[in-house]
């Protein structure tokens, strides 16, 4: 088991691809703090999870609220003693073309997928700094590496993760805590509209050299290496796991 006795925080795992992570991560020895917006929704994973053998627990929480996510932290340290492994996933849209989107909608945006993903780091990279260990991932998109329409605030926020990826890295590295971003490709619910719409879904599948849509399960172990001991020198680093989408 390439995660045994980790101990890893997965966000916005109710649903998706969150949801294949944590999975993926208990089948290999990790415990599972399943973090969703929806209490509902975080149990349904982590009852999967331990119906099949692993160990788990569903936390609601908003990643956009400091308070929140403070709490969230310190009842996984509370239960299991640490955090090893955080994975920064929780995100929304707000669909609109630029010149028609509000304050409101970039705002939100930006407050779940770039302050969210701040505010988790900063609730456990003390504890990581002090036992010298920690794996810090961050999931991206193919939109803030290519940019997309009517998404404007989504692929700023994307972007801005990449830039949060590598400052994480070179801040990090000297405290033994690796910090990476998967790009993944259409394989999360924020990605249902361009999958079934036949309005999108010929357009976007023309442009994936593999000409198939990602599934969750076929994602989640990309963030099992970046957790595990096989990426123990690999850190500030993007990977696109978009069917050859981002080929340059």
């Amino acid at each position: 088991m390439q995660l045994k006795d980790r101990i890893a925080i997965v966000t916005g795992a109710g649903q998706g691809l969150g949801a294949a992570i944590s999975r993926a991560y208990a089948r290999e020895g990790a415990k599972v703090a399943v973090i969703d917006l929806g209490l509902e929704a975080a149990e349904r994973t982590a009852a999967e999870i331990r119906a099949a053998g692993g160990e788990a627990m569903a936390v609601a929480c908003d990643v956009a609220d400091r308070a929140q996510v403070e709490a969230m932290a310190a009842r996984v340290n509370e239960a299991w003693g640490r955090i090893d492994i955080l994975v920064n996933n929780a995100g929304i849209t707000r669909t609109a073309m630029l010149h028609k989107m509000t304050p409101e909608q970039w705002q939100q945006v930006l407050a779940v997928h770039l302050t969210g993903a701040f505010n988790c780091l900063q609730a456990v990279v003390g504890g990581m700094i002090e036992r010298q260990f920690g794996r810090i991932l961050y999931v991206t998109s193919t939109a803030g590496v290519l940019g997309t329409i009517g998404q404007i605030n989504y692929s700023a926020a994307k972007a801005g993760i990449l830039g949060m990826t590598k400052s994480t890295a070179k801040e990090l590295a000297r405290y033994n805590i690796t910090a990476n971003a998967i790009a993944p490709g259409a394989a999360t619910p924020m990605t249902e509209t361009i999958r079934t719409d036949d309005r999108f879904k010929e357009k976007y599948l023309d442009r994936i050299p593999m000409g198939r849509w990602a599934e969750p399960d076929e994602v989640a172990p990309v963030f099992v290496f970046f957790a595990s001991d096989a990426a123990s020198y690999v850190t500030g680093q993007i990977l696109a796991a978009d069917g050859g989408m981002t080929i340059y």
